[in-house]
């Protein structure tokens, strides 16, 4: 069960990296750190400047509880993000398969 600590945004808003650090409670060298490893999605400008969807927030929250709660290192969570995420595709499926079956 996934729970999210953002409220949603309209597509179109962006935070720059310092924006977006302060709300993840992180540095930005942190920030830039877990873009450089894939773990966060980011958008870089012509000048340069990472920007980020507020729904990021979410993953920093994911990736900080694994870390904590798990003590998985940074290189192991992108993996474990990636199979939480494959986990919750294949639940939902089965959901809706059974919806489908109680239907007919």
């Amino acid at each position: 069960m996934r729970y999210s600590i953002v409220r949603a945004s309209p597509p179109d808003v962006l935070l720059d990296l310092q924006s977006f650090a302060r709300a993840a409670g992180l540095h930005p060298s942190m920030i830039r750190r877990l873009v450089a490893l894939g773990l966060l999605e980011s958008r870089q400008d012509p000048a340069g400047e990472l920007w980020f969807r507020p729904t990021q927030l979410a993953t920093v929250g994911r990736i900080l509880r694994l870390r904590a709660g798990l003590s998985v290192n940074y290189a192991s969570v992108g993996l474990v993000l990636d199979l939480l995420d494959r986990i919750e595709e294949l639940e939902s499926a089965l959901r809706r398969a059974e919806q489908k079956n109680l239907a007919l």
